[in-house]
């Protein structure tokens, strides 16, 4: 098959959607598919380069994802004429893709993280206007009618079934965690602590994004009351430094120091994907405190690895988490103290392992190609 992906962030930009397209992009390659890619360009990097296998365009916009909606048009209609079917995502590469498979007579597949329609206030930070804005554009992709809903969990399906879209196309896919990377036997984490100085603390561990829903505020707040009852706590807080973030990194600086926690509280810049492991290894707990969250890459690694978590009881958090886990309110800085005393104590939840396999999410995929592809012939 020749397979299209309309994407707005890929390599060398890297977050959670886009481990999940890389993984999913060059497993199709591996397995004898070819693909395409279009993205959107950032400063420094080539227009066209080869990765793994994947053909990478890069289209130039002002490095503005909301650009790349309008300016990736043109070549997403000339690469479609020659692929078999067309894989986007939300969100500003879904009405680009959808144009270019309505022009052409491919279907198109739309991956679906999560659905913020209603939440926007409560999971950003922007204004009033902002958040009516966003909601309005969101809401435009689903009326729009794509050919295959696939959802990274059940909890995702169950939020876009409140929206006007044909059920039968819904499907869920899980994410795929690389179980070779986050195997627990090929790291100590003893270099991290010793790296920080925190041979002798008990670290919890955040990793993420400071934006609004990942509730980072919420577990500084809650770090005060952390210490009460564990004094040789510390948090380690791994928090993208991206420009489109900026406002609320200065945020959240200004809230360790408003809170006066800076002595228990370690700011580090992203580290790389593969480093990542060893920090979760070396931590005691991982904290996952967002107010949602459409698959959980964060918890789910952290589940593989067997670094005990404490996470919200919130979207798909329930569905992904197992091993050693506490669930606990969302934005209560009390109920996440509590969590993590009981990680503490060693009173956590246990339950079997949850397997969520690259090659479930890679065949998933493949299946769904080939179903819509057969649907045209």
């Amino acid at each position: 098959m020749k397979i299209l992906f309309v994407i707005e962030n890929y390599l060398p930009h890297i977050g959670g959607a886009e481990i999940v397209f890389k993984t999913l992009a060059e497993g199709l390659v591996k397995k004898g598919h070819s693909v395409d890619l279009i993205t959107h360009r950032l400063k420094n990097t080539p227009a066209f380069e080869l990765i793994n296998g994947v053909r990478v365009h890069r289209i130039s916009c002002l490095q503005s994802r909301y650009l790349f909606t309008f300016l990736s048009v043109p070549k997403v209609i000339l690469l479609a004429r020659e692929a078999d079917i067309i894989q986007t995502t939300t969100f500003n590469g879904a009405p680009a893709a959808w144009l270019g498979g309505k022009l052409t007579g491919k279907k198109v597949v739309l991956t679906i993280h999560e659905v913020w329609v209603s939440k926007w206030p409560q999971v950003t930070n922007l204004g009033k206007l902002g958040c009516l804005l966003h909601e309005f554009l969101e809401r435009l992709i689903y009326l729009l009618d794509f050919d295959c809903y696939a959802c990274v969990s059940d909890s995702t399906k169950t939020d876009l079934f409140k929206l006007p879209i044909d059920r039968k196309r819904a499907v869920t896919i899980y994410n795929g965690v690389d179980y070779e990377l986050w195997d627990s036997q090929k790291y100590t984490g003893r270099g991290v602590k010793k790296r920080y100085g925190l041979e002798k603390n008990f670290v919890c561990l955040f990793n993420g994004r400071p934006g609004m829903s990942k509730g980072l505020e919420y577990l500084i707040k809650a770090m005060p009351l952390i210490c009460r009852k564990i004094p040789s706590a510390r948090l380690m807080a791994i928090v993208s430094r991206d420009k489109t973030y900026v406002k609320r990194y200065e945020y959240i600086l200004e809230l360790i120091k408003r809170m006066g926690v800076s002595d228990i509280v370690l700011l580090i810049n992203s580290v790389s994907y593969n480093e990542l492991p060893e920090y979760v290894k070396a931590a005691d707990c991982v904290m996952v405190p967002s107010l949602a969250e459409g698959f959980g890459f964060a918890a789910a690694e952290s589940c593989a690895i067997g670094t005990p978590l404490v996470a919200s009881n919130t979207s798909s958090l329930p569905e992904v988490v197992s091993g050693k886990f506490v669930l606990v309110r969302p934005k209560d800085e009390t109920a996440i103290a509590e969590g993590v005393e009981r990680v503490f104590n060693g009173q956590w939840e246990t339950s079997r392992l949850k397997r969520f396999t690259i090659e479930n999410n890679i065949n998933g995929y493949i299946e769904i190609y080939q179903k819509l592809i057969g649907e045209t012939d």
